[in-house]
């Protein structure tokens, strides 16, 4: 198989961009083309299951599949669509999820695992064990998988066995305790992985490439260790595997095969180099490789030899064409927050990008010319403010934008000045730079008031002033060593060397970190039972660890009583105590400013509210209502 480059649309989850049956839709057929269409050599699907006899999903999981001969035909119309804008297409294939399914289906159904060890969800319940009979029977469902790829068109295909799925947790000793041939030592432990490569090749034929998606390391006590990883590299390869495409981490340490933003750019590099070292076939790198820099180094350093994009091309399904025509500044970001893929398929729902909304909408959400261009006036340079600009801009309005502040971007000026945030203000720069191409006119410095906007006299006015720091009425708020979390993050107030942080949210948690890393004494309180409850829980898991390590305490069931001289009062479950602090940074959140928001309601003929002048959320909801009214007005 020959591909026109070496970048690889790495394989996700899709949700119910799946049919409920698991079968192609024409939404999932419109999402994987426009991938191919922005320019990638290979298209990999997500996983898709071939056989329901041992994975208790229903049928609207989000997951493809290939059980039959009535998914044939639906794949054969996706090989075509990716082979049309010139790009191949591999399926990912997967035995199940075995000891990691979902809560509500552990529960209520059970799962199966090589031996009888706990659920990752419900440690309490133990997997069933496959029977000897049953795993011959998954062994099959894997040969007829593969033929009936071949008969869809399919260029290859790629084996699921990273992240502590069923593959993985068979050629692991940590959840693979079995006594009989497919146990004890490794030859034991992969004689499931060689018996489905041999399937696959005797059902698609010798020269039917596959790809073997496996974790080098599990960087978790009793896991795989990357010696013995590179031996299944190299017994693999033997067996006749074609590439291996390298990740690491396993469910309990999601936090690698599902790197968040606390994880640096290409942060498993080094592992696809180790495997590279020992096989003679290609080997494909992943983990945020995002950035055009850092991907087009590790290919020049022989670190790998091909390049998997994942969110990526959810947030910029034509970052391949951007980076070939000279255009990198004009690729959207992705900033790993996971808000709008993995975070909405765990919710049941498709998979979608918080900075693109058009990502599996892509047939339902063209941006078209407005039949009359009118002249539109955005208030607030925020994501919300910038992205409904951009998409009106687009459409062919005469739009105009004004921000209070000097620079655009609202909160996420100072919110991307941590190391770990700094792709949002690669976000900023995006936007501004896709209202400057497009000739947006810019008034930085301008207050809009109601006066103002009736002498612009704009047809259609757009409000999103953003919301105002959410402030804790107790005694002392407003001492002097009292700060905003914005405010220490832009640099406008220092904090001294012991630091209270109000409020263990996003904000709050990744101020404490900054802070720390800074070499603060921090403490967070936190009025709920757990802290950073509203993220992705890879991207929390990690986030707590790194706040461990850098010695952050954190006090939950506590709440604010009082700042004082000395720091502040807090009650927790044992009563009142005092923490000393030298400064107390507050994040709680954002409010409505109601007053100005209503002010401004009556100064056009046609007054659109978004973002978090209407209620604060995230940059996700922002950016999807600042599209959705760019394209409606």
């Amino acid at each position: 198989m020959s591909l026109r480059n070496r970048l690889v649309m790495a394989p996700m989850g899709i949700g119910s961009l799946a049919e409920a049956d698991g079968r192609v839709g024409p939404r999932a057929i419109a999402f994987y083309r426009a991938r191919a269409r922005g320019g990638v050599g290979l298209v990999i699907t997500g996983a898709t299951r071939v056989t329901r006899d041992f994975e208790y999903l229903p049928e609207a999981a989000g997951y493809l599949g290939i059980e039959g001969s009535a998914y044939v035909g639906p794949l054969s119309e996706l090989a075509d669509a990716v082979h049309a804008e010139g790009a191949r297409l591999a399926v990912q294939l997967t035995a199940g999820r075995g000891r990691v399914s979902p809560l509500e289906y552990v529960r209520r159904l059970g799962a199966v695992a090589p031996s009888a060890v706990s659920c990752f969800a419900a440690p309490d319940v133990l997997a069933r064990p496959l029977t000897v009979e049953e795993i011959a029977r998954l062994v099959e469902s894997f040969r007829q998988a593969a033929r009936r790829l071949r008969a869809a068109g399919v260029d290859a295909v790629e084996l699921h066995a990273h992240n502590g799925y069923l593959l993985d947790q068979f050629q692991t000793a940590l959840w693979n305790r079995r006594t009989d041939a497919y146990g004890g030592l490794l030859d034991g432990r992969l004689r499931l992985a060689v018996e489905v490569v041999r399937a696959i090749k005797d059902g698609a034929g010798a020269r039917f490439p596959v790809i073997y998606r496996f974790g080098l390391v599990h960087y978790l006590p009793g896991g795989r260790e990357v010696p013995e990883g590179l031996e299944i590299a190299r017994r693999l390869e033997a067996e006749g595997v074609d590439a291996f495409h390298v990740d690491a981490g396993c469910h309990e340490r999601r936090y690698w095969a599902s790197p968040p933003s606390t994880q640096p750019p290409g942060c498993m590099l080094d592992l696809a180099a180790e495997v590279r070292r020992v096989v003679r076939v290609p080997v494909i790198a992943v983990g945020r490789l995002g950035y055009p820099d850092v991907a087009e180094a590790a290919l020049s350093d022989g670190k790998a030899d091909f390049i998997a994009l994942g969110r990526a091309l959810l947030a910029d399904p034509e970052w391949p064409r951007k980076v070939r025509e000279g255009r990198r500044e004009e690729i959207r970001p992705c900033v790993a927050c996971y808000d709008a893929c993995l975070g909405r398929i765990q919710e049941g729902k498709y998979v979608t990008c918080a900075l693109n909304p058009q990502t599996g909408m892509e047939r339902e959400l063209e941006v078209r010319p407005a039949p009359l261009p009118r002249s539109v006036l955005v208030v607030g340079g925020g994501p919300a403010g910038m992205e409904a600009a951009r998409v009106a801009s687009l459409r062919g309005h005469r739009v105009t934008l004004w921000e209070r502040a000097k620079v655009l971007g609202g909160q996420l000026v100072p919110g991307s000045v941590p190391w770990f945030k700094r792709d949002y203000l690669t976000l900023v720069r995006f936007l501004s730079g896709q209202l400057e191409r497009q000739g947006v006119v810019i008034e930085a410095g301008r207050e809009a008031t109601p006066e103002a906007v009736r002498a612009a006299a704009p047809d259609v006015l757009i409000v999103a002033t953003g919301g105002r720091t959410a402030i804790p009425r107790v005694p002392g708020i407003d001492s002097p060593h009292v700060a905003m979390a914005a405010d220490v993050l832009a640099g406008t107030r220092v904090a001294g060397r012991r630091v209270a942080v109000i409020g263990g949210g996003l904000v709050g948690c990744e101020t404490a970190l900054h802070l720390a890393e800074a070499e603060r004494e921090v403490t967070v309180v936190e009025m709920l039972e757990s802290v950073a409850r509203d993220m992705f829980f890879a991207s929390r898991l990690h986030l707590l660890e790194l706040l461990r390590a850098a010695g952050v305490r954190i006090l939950t069931d506590t709440r604010l009583l009082e700042v004082t001289e000395d720091g502040v009062t807090v009650a927790g479950r044992d009563g009142a105590t005092a923490i000393a602090a030298d400064t107390v940074v507050v994040a709680v959140g954002l409010e409505v400013d109601g007053a100005a928001v209503e002010a401004l309601r009556a100064s056009a003929p046609e007054v659109h509210l978004i973002g978090d002048c209407v209620e604060p959320r995230k940059v996700y909801q922002a950016v999807t209502e600042g599209f959705l009214v760019g394209r409606q007005v």
